[in-house]
């Protein structure tokens, strides 16, 4: 028996002691169930910080703090950020020189660097005359296939530059924008322009096949034009279709569009047919001397020069008479 009562003696001992244990440090346990509750809260209030001000003021308030530190409850975080590239909205590229430089040279590598050129080459062939024959020279002329993607890496290699720098980088600042425009309304009319050519310098123009200027007279970017970061002038064909013969029907399409909707964007096509894919400032001078107010002089020049030829001709054998008729 009093085994027993020993035994219920040292219980309830150890109930007391364990109560006044948690009464000493009540706070103890509280704590540590409410530690995750307090470090969600924390989260979602700097999460807050970049959310609405209505969202900040209830933080601030600890009844509504701990209604945020709820578990169940979502905190709105910051929305994410929309990767829209600058050339989906052309309005908006035209307020950033890369943007613009990264459409033109899309342009430029969407284009066959390919070419027609007229080759002169000399054979020996035999004829026969008076019976005789004998071995000539004869000179003829070939239209060949000439690829010409080697000639710009090569040129912006000697210049010590990437190939986009010195196609693109090497063109008039105003003159990449009316070009970035230009483009965009080809592109929306489906006529997928391509640029085969830009900006040249004196190397790149020496090495240039077909009909060309001088080497250093090149609007493409000559030293005479003023040099790099002054090229005015480019070279835009087709790509649309699947054959050569059928990309130059594409092509023939687009050169008309630009006569016809060219200016609207200040660019134009100085030598129409002689040169269909070169295009040009309207307001420059190259334009003008080929198709502006200054060939329009210079063609109302040649008419008058060539009406007073035609009226001095019939004077000169009247003066003639007269002199001859003039008495000694």
């Amino acid at each position: 028996m009093r085994l027993i009562n020993g035994f219920g003696y040292f219980v309830c001992g150890s109930l007391a002691i364990l109560l006044c244990a948690a009464t000493a440090n009540p706070d103890r346990h509280v704590k540590a169930a409410l530690a995750p509750l307090d470090a969600i809260a924390a989260l979602a209030h700097s999460n807050a910080a970049l959310a609405s001000p209505e969202l900040r003021t209830a933080l601030a308030d600890p009844d509504a703090r701990a209604t945020l530190a709820d578990p169940v409850i979502k905190v709105p975080l910051a929305e994410p950020e929309v990767n829209v590239t600058p050339l989906e909205a052309a309005d908006e590229c035209l307020a950033a020189q890369d943007c613009i430089d990264q459409y033109l040279w899309s342009v430029y590598e969407r284009a066959r660097k390919v070419d027609t050129i007229k080759v002169q080459e000399r054979i020996k062939t035999t004829v026969k005359k008076n019976g005789k024959s004998r071995t000539v020279t004869k000179t003829i002329t070939k239209l060949v296939n000439e690829d010409f993607t080697w000639k710009d890496p090569h040129a912006a290699e000697k210049a010590g530059m990437s190939v986009a720098q010195y196609v693109i980088g090497g063109m008039d600042r105003a003159f990449k924008v009316r070009l970035y425009r230009l483009f965009r309304a080809l592109d929306d009319a489906g006529l997928a322009p391509g640029m085969t050519s830009g900006f040249r310098d004196d190397y790149r123009q020496s090495i240039a096949s077909g009909h060309k200027a001088a080497t250093g007279n090149s609007y493409h970017g000559g030293s005479r034009r003023g040099g790099y970061g002054h090229g005015l002038a480019a070279d835009v064909v087709s790509v649309r279709g699947e054959t050569r013969s059928e990309r130059w029907v594409s092509s023939e399409i687009l050169w008309k569009w630009i006569d016809a909707h060219g200016k609207e964007f200040g660019i134009g096509r100085p030598y129409l047919d002689r040169d269909p894919p070169h295009i040009a400032p309207i307001d420059g001078r190259e334009y003008a001397d080929k198709r502006g107010v200054n060939a329009k002089l210079a063609e109302k020049g040649s008419a008058a020069t060539g009406g007073d030829a035609k009226m001095a001709k019939p004077s000169q054998p009247i003066l003639q008479q007269r002199a001859e008729h003039k008495p000694l």
